[in-house]
């Protein structure tokens, strides 16, 4: 059959279920959210005399459920009047309302006979082979489905979506043995292209396949730290970013999730699997008892393994938990010398060698963690998925690690690892040995496409669901043109390249700037156009901040000079290039990479595309043609509107006050992107191949470069007394500092077109000259020197 999801409802409005609904909101979907009718009445509403039937009390519990959610931070939907998308109910009065929608997810309390009990009446309402699935993770799916209709089985299946749902990528599809395979495929490719989410079809075992993992590697880390003695800072130094996982590492993560729904989770666990060989490793460690007696459960309970106070100078300050004496300490600062030769590498796939090799107490840890983990993945084969690759991206996208086991795994190799896994123990599963014999690996590249060993078959399949993807890891050893220590270019067949920054944070530099310029020489003589994009963290942090103040300390002001005239002229190259330019962000675009969006003839965002143009908060202004770009974006809104002044003050503030876009859908508001011409998708997954054709359509239209721009219109005397009676205000209600608000003036100069009498028309160059000119002198500051200083030392944004 064709489905066609146009309204969901989510039964249960906790925290899953409401932020279930509100990214259900967030791609357009219509969403119904019932929970339960209050019992009694509370003060409030008896003091304005309510009674329990009224409609006010009757949903104040998924109200208020849904109110707290949408303030939570970071924010579950990607603009909050999305909001609106969600009507509220409760299961008493407004059940029957499910017939009118195609999709309902079950999200309530983790009770067998409760749900059955919901699911009885469910069937009462829901509409022939409309979808009926559950979030439950600690359920077996199958035990859920006694006494259902053949109609209720046939689409019922477990879509496990992590916390939060907005950013967690994993969509875990857990079928039962009466799902229909139709119901499956719908599923898997709307998660993917509709949701944008990694979708990872599990079988019904405990905990699936990412928290059995994930718990696991967990669990272990705990043992780990009473073995070696590692201090809470020291275990969390090494489990994160070192080894490609999130800055949250191990004990941060157990605060921000909870400890006791890890705990409850380990415990079920251990529980429910009689027959795994490395079952002790869910027994809970003393340490962690302790804190939950002391019901020390992170940020849900004040403390835990980290604690914020203030201090006796009213400083916030950040504890940690000395896990011997179990009192809160300072937090020291860890240095290790394997640690610190590690991050010298950057390329993550080639640091696990280093940390394992040596003898000291570093890598004994290390070859424990990752050893055991590699041996307990291969034995999880087939019992909890049939391939390889579903392991490995279920933990990279439930956990954000960047690399799974089996990756892992293939660069340190299985003929160097199973002797060292023997030696502690560790017994990985026969079919490694057969794998090893034959020196094969996990995984190959072949025809630009990932291949997994299948160990049904003995033999390299494409992972299902890629092979039409555009994918740079897979393309860049055999389609790479060009490149040098900053970017590559990458042919992505059809006459299309993309050219990819691989700098640390994507930061612009002259390498990227050689590149650019490259890139549009190779696309206006060889190809039919160009995309910029890569596969980092980030799409791009700015401009190399570094160079700027090295620049500026030892006052090299031509040589700045010229190296921001390089940039402009770099960027005016981009947007009048005579082939299409696309660029394709993700994750923060932030002032240069900002700019390089606003010069692309289209921008295609990734939702989660966090852009701005923030050079204010280093004391300077956007130069590489932003806040020229902006005049010239007011210059047009202007001739179609005539209060001029308001607009004048959003495009102000947007640069005068460094705001960034939560979402890619927040840049349309901020100006970064253009409503009529710029898009966002919400897969990452698909966001290169739609890019791709995107810019062969605009060649297929017939392509014409746009014109030089002389006749952008500023306001001159009109803008400039706007900024200076907005930066006073500001700064007598100590908002803004005396130097903000020097800043401010000296933006507001550039964004009027300088101190012009009236409103008056001018060219591009004009405005970039006054960009270039306010940059150079902002540099020759001492308290902009002050910013940089604190940026590159510290990174943080020093307000003086």
């Amino acid at each position: 059959m064709h489905r066609k999801i146009r309204k969901v409802a989510v039964l249960g409005a906790g925290v899953m279920g409401a932020q279930i609904a509100c990214h259900f909101a967030n791609i357009g979907i219509e969403v119904l959210l019932l929970d339960m009718p209050p019992k009694a009445l509370n003060a409030k509403e008896k003091k304005i005399g309510l009674s329990l039937e009224h409609l006010q009390v009757r949903n104040r519990i998924v109200s208020q459920m849904l109110a707290k959610t949408i303030k939570m931070n970071p924010a579950p939907l990607y603009l909050k009047c999305f909001a609106k998308r969600i009507s509220v109910g409760n299961f008493e009065d407004d059940l029957s309302r499910i017939q009118n929608c195609d999709w309902v997810i079950e999200v309530i309390v983790e009770n067998l006979a409760i749900k059955q009990k919901l699911y009885a009446r469910i069937e009462e309402f829901r509409k022939p082979n409309s979808l009926i699935t559950s979030n439950t993770s600690g359920i077996p799916i199958g035990m859920l489905l006694e006494g259902r209709s053949d109609d209720f089985k046939q689409s019922f299946c477990g879509t496990h979506f992590f916390n939060p749902p907005r950013y967690l990528k994993l969509l875990e599809i857990i079928p039962s043995k009466y799902t229909s395979k139709e119901v499956i495929a719908f599923l898997t490719e709307f998660g993917e292209k509709y949701l944008g989410k990694s979708v990872v079809i599990c079988k019904d075992t405990p905990a699936f396949i990412a928290n059995r993992i994930g718990v696991y590697s967990m669990m272990s880390v705990f043992h780990l730290q009473k073995e070696f003695d590692f201090s809470v800072e020291e275990i969390d130094k090494l489990t994160g970013p070192i080894i490609g996982r999130p800055k949250s590492a191990t004990f941060r993560t157990c605060d921000v999730v909870g400890l006791d729904t890890l705990v409850l989770v380990a415990q079920n666990l251990q529980k429910a699997l009689a027959n795994d060989e490395s079952k002790a490793v869910f027994q809970i460690p003393d340490f962690i008892q302790k804190l939950m007696e002391n019901q020390w459960l992170g940020a849900k309970t004040g403390q835990g393994f980290y604690k914020k106070i203030k201090n006796e100078s009213g400083v916030s300050e950040i504890l940690s938990l000395n896990l011997s004496s179990f009192e809160y300490q300072a937090k020291q600062q860890i240095k290790f010398a394997e640690f610190e030769a590690a991050k010298a590498i950057p390329h993550l796939n080639n640091r696990f060698k280093l940390l394992l090799k040596g003898e000291g107490k570093i890598s004994q840890f290390y070859r424990k963690l990752f050893l055991g983990l590699f041996a307990y993945v291969s034995n999880r084969i087939p019992e909890i998925a049939n391939e390889i690759y579903k392991i490995d991206e279920a933990i990279c996208t439930g956990f954000a690690w960047e690399m799974g086991p089996f990756e892992i795994w293939d660069e340190l190799g299985l003929q160097k690892t199973i002797p060292m896994m023997e030696e502690l123990g560790y017994k990985p599963a026969d079919w490694i040995y057969k794998m090893a014999e034959k020196n094969q690996k996990f995984y190959q590249l072949k025809a630009g496409n990932k291949q997994f060993f299948d160990i049904s078959s003995e033999k390299y399949s494409t992972i299902p669901g890629t092979e039409e993807l555009v994918v740079l890891n897979n393309l860049r050893s055999t389609h790479s043109i060009w490149n040098n220590e900053g970017c590559s270019i990458i042919d992505l067949g059809d006459g299309v390249i993309n050219l990819e920054f691989h700098s640390k944070m994507n930061t612009i530099g002259s390498e990227i700037i050689q590149g650019i310029n490259k890139a549009i020489d190779l696309a206006e003589t060889q190809y039919k156009a160009l995309i910029i994009s890569n596969e980092g963290e980030n799409f791009s942090a700015g401009a190399n901040i570094g160079l700027v103040f090295m620049l500026a300390i030892e006052q090299e002001y031509e040589e700045l000079d010229m190296v921001v005239r390089t940039f402009q002229n770099t960027m005016l190259k981009l947007k009048y290039a005579s082939v299409p330019v696309i660029a394709a962000p993700h994750g923060m675009a932030l002032g240069g990479g900002c700019e390089v969006c606003m010069h692309s003839d289209k921008v295609i965002a990734h939702a989660e595309t966090y852009m701005g143009l923030v050079e204010l908060g280093v004391g300077v202004i956007p130069a590489g043609g932003g806040t020229k770009e902006f005049a010239y974006r007011l210059s047009n809104e202007m001739a179609a509107d005539d209060i001029r002044t308001n607009r004048f003050r959003e495009k102000f503030l947007s640069i005068g006050q460094a705001k960034v876009s939560t979402s890619g859908y927040e840049a349309f508001n901020l100006g970064y992107l253009r409503k009529d011409v710029d898009e966002v998708i919400i897969s990452r997954k698909h966001q290169l191949l739609y890019t791709k054709k995107a810019a062969l359509l605009m060649c297929e239209k017939g392509y014409t470069p746009p014109l030089p721009t002389k006749d952008i219109r500023v306001l001159g005397a009109e803008g400039l007394a706007l900024v200076y009676s907005g930066a006073d205000g500001m700064e007598v209600g100590n908002y803004i500092s005396e130097y903000d608000k020097y800043l401010s003036i000296e933006l507001g100069k550039v964004l009027s077109g300088g101190e012009l009498s009236e409103p008056t028309e001018v060219s591009e160059n004009y405005l970039l000259n006054l960009e270039r000119i306010a940059f150079v002198k902002l540099c020759q500051q001492k308290k902009t020197l002050e910013r940089m200083q604190s940026l590159l030392q510290k990174g943080k944004i020093l307000r003086n």
